[in-house]
């Protein structure tokens, strides 16, 4: 009987890691789809709207949604402070703080710290050409996670059940 209920437990955990890493392979197109949107949102703020820096990432944090979001409000936070950090220092802050709370990877993490040097301290032009390069790259990117999720997520569904069948076999 203690038997059957280990080998349980044994195969839902297996089941569930297996579950896990196919989550965040599904995960990763998605929340790159949210960034190139927000990150749109933001050239929109600041090149129609003629918003302000910390008011755009308000703004593009509030119609984002998490985690997403997050990078955004983070950043503004950071710009709202008294102690006058500058726009890339709030950024690399709120990108490496939050980073382990999405599902995207270090190729996209990359991207947005180099957007991080080039906004805020050139003209209106010059930051909406930065944000079009970073849309470019990260919609690649997403190409990239899209090819990823349809070839490793069934992968790990079914690695995850196979190896924990394989741990119950050899406890047998």
């Amino acid at each position: 009987m203690i038997k059957l209920i280990g080998a349980l437990l044994i195969l839902a955990a297996g089941g569930l890691i297996g579950f896990y890493q196919a989550g965040r392979y599904a995960a990763r197109p998605h929340e790159l789809r949210q960034l190139c949107n927000a990150l749109q949102r933001l050239e929109t703020e600041i090149g129609y709207g003629h918003t302000p820096l910390p008011t755009a990432l308000r703004r593009t944090a509030e119609a984002a949604i998490p985690p997403v979001s997050e990078l955004f409000g983070a950043a503004a936070d950071g710009l709202a402070r008294e102690d006058g950090p500058t726009f890339r220092e709030c950024w690399e802050a709120a990108v490496r703080d939050r980073w382990e709370r999405t599902a995207m990877g270090p190729a996209e993490q990359a991207v947005l710290l180099r957007l991080g040097t080039a906004l805020g301290i050139s003209d209106r032009e010059d930051q909406i050409k930065h944000l079009k390069l970073a849309l470019v790259q990260l919609k690649a990117e997403e190409e990239t996670a899209r090819d990823e999720q349809a070839r490793y997520e069934k992968m790990w569904k079914s690695l995850g059940l196979l190896s924990a069948a394989l741990v119950v076999i050899l406890m047998i």
